[in-house]
């Protein structure tokens, strides 16, 4: 016989709620292994998987795609055996284990490849996304096939993983509780191990079944697709000239030299393909994701409760340009780091090198790396001095901004801060930032100069007290020497609570950065 176990919606870590069920990864009647993703959710901070802790048979799921559900609530319920269920328990059954009941005697193989017709179980995925981040080291998937069959008792524990699958439709609940049996057809399908390259393909239209990868055993790249799109384009070119309509970013110029160089932070994402004629007069209403709406509520509550005064000034980049050039010179693959991250001794970007500039400056002025203690009123009573710096970057990423948090940022060089922004940076683009990367920042820096603006007034990251924003560099006159030169001129923005500090401290901050920006070496003697 089998037994029905209840998988509720886990606590996602961070304090959250809720979540919102993006998409099922299973159906009802599909067998899954123990630590499979059986619903990818969106809370507040990231979109994740979550996996059950049980293996058997699917009999029902809690609603479908876009339902709301608070932490505690049944999420999916699975059908496992007793004998199993038992064993799970520390028991040890009276007597031999009996065969499943059902046409099939053979245990369930979990499949290899895409997702197979309706009666097809699911299986976790074996390759970590195909972008320029490393694999996860013990990632959610390594309790896959080789953790229990089918009839597996419980885990013990949900590891929450992250990514993006295939989607399989349909909700319900199962007309009787099914047996754990009968071995699922072989998959058959593209072969492709990328969630990216799933979605450019999906993104274009592109059916992955027609392709001939040119990877080892017939694997499915993003060159392929790519390939498919163009020659689709060439055969059928389009009526349409609105660049996001691709899904792609849209730019209207290059982005400026330096701008964010070697970390891919804060690039525009594309915003889907449109759905209504462009020009339409038809009036629309579209809802907030659970990210957006997290997002939106942050920016109220910093408007109000946030005494938010800015600064800014222009600064010479051109000597920040050349010490870029110069630590990137001969830097190759090289080692990669002990997490598993970026390579220490990779690329290094503008980004990593004035996040270092930051971080000293926020070591000299530690007013601005704090947090406003409140009373129940709201009032302020004390400045909190943060003991480490946390520091967070704006990335714009496929499902809106984030802010991906490095840890400790004030222990790291400027070639593991560079490797860490890369880590974080790859993690937000396909999807896999967990809700521990977006959480604890101290100091924000936003480096909007990606998107071809001078300046801003950037919104601080509540409960953070302070924000600095990069421009774009580009060639300017300038006086140096008493003599006019054409130099690299980028505008650091500096927004700052009015609370922590006065104009004083905050004005000798921002010269402080922008001092070390247009003399980069200044910076050894506060290393």
């Amino acid at each position: 016989m089998a037994a029905v176990r209840t998988f509720t919606l886990p606590d996602l870590g961070e304090g959250l709620t809720s979540a919102e069920i993006v998409r099922w990864l299973v159906a009802v009647g599909d067998v899954i292994v123990i630590d499979q993703p059986v619903a990818e959710v969106e809370t507040a901070k990231a979109v994740v998987e979550v996996p059950c802790p049980h293996g058997g048979v699917i009999t029902s799921l809690a609603g479908p795609a876009g339902s709301q559900l608070p932490v505690g609530a049944p999420l999916v319920t699975v059908a496992v055996s007793e004998a199993v269920d038992e064993a799970a328990a520390g028991e040890t059954p009276a007597g031999p284990p009996q065969p499943p009941v059902g046409p099939a005697q053979h245990p369930v193989a979990p499949a290899q490849d895409s997702v197979a017709p309706a009666q097809a179980s699911v299986a976790p995925a074996q390759a970590s996304v195909g972008l320029a981040a490393a694999p996860d080291a013990g990632g959610p998937d390594s309790g896959g096939p080789g953790s229990g069959g089918p009839g597996s008792g419980g885990s013990g524990s949900v590891l929450v993983g992250y990514g993006v699958r295939d989607e399989l439709g349909g909700f319900g609940t199962a007309g009787s509780t099914a047996a754990v049996t009968g071995a699922p057809p072989p998959r058959t399908g593209a072969k492709v191990i990328s969630p990216l390259v799933r979605r450019l393909a999906r993104d274009h239209a592109i059916d992955l079944t027609r392709l001939t990868g040119s990877g080892p055993d017939g694997l499915i790249r993003r060159g392929d697709v790519e390939s498919a799109i163009a020659a689709s384009r060439s055969a059928q070119p389009t009526t349409s000239t609105h660049p996001a309509a691709s899904g792609q970013p849209a730019t209207s110029t290059q982005p400026p030299a330096g701008a964010g160089a070697g970390t891919g932070a804060g690039t525009g994402a594309g915003t889907g393909a449109i759905t209504g004629p462009v020009g339409s007069a038809e009036p629309s209403v579209v809802a907030l994701s659970p990210l957006a709406r997290h997002a939106a509520e942050t920016f109220v509550r910093s408007r109000r409760e946030v005494a938010e005064a800015t600064c800014w000034v222009d600064a010479d980049a051109t000597a920040l340009l050349a010490a870029k050039k110069e630590l990137n010179e001969g830097t190759g693959a090289g080692a990669g780091a002990a997490d598993g991250a970026a390579p220490a001794d990779g690329p290094i970007g503008l980004l990593a090198i004035i996040a270092r500039i930051c971080v000293a400056a926020l070591l000299r002025f530690p007013d601005l790396n704090s947090q406003v203690v409140t009373d129940l009123d709201g009032r302020a009573t004390a400045v909190r001095r943060h003991g480490a710096v946390h520091l967070g970057f704006a990335a714009q990423t496929p499902r809106g901004l984030v802010v991906p948090v490095v840890r400790d940022a004030h222990a790291r060089s400027t070639a593991a801060l560079a490797a860490e922004i890369t880590r974080l940076t790859a993690a937000a683009r396909a999807g896999r930032l967990t809700p521990a990367d977006l959480a604890g920042g101290t100091f924000t820096l936003n480096n909007y100069g990606v998107f071809g603006v001078d300046g801003a007034t950037p919104i601080i990251h509540h409960p953070e007290t302070s924000m600095i924003g990069i421009g774009r560099i580009i060639p300017r006159p300038w006086v140096v020497d008493g003599a006019l030169a054409v130099r690299s001129v980028t505008q650091l923005s500096f927004t700052f609570d009015h609370r922590v500090c006065d104009g004083a401290t905050a004005g000798s901050f921002l010269r402080f950065v922008a001092d070390a920006v247009e003399a980069p070496a200044r910076l050894l003697r506060f290393l």
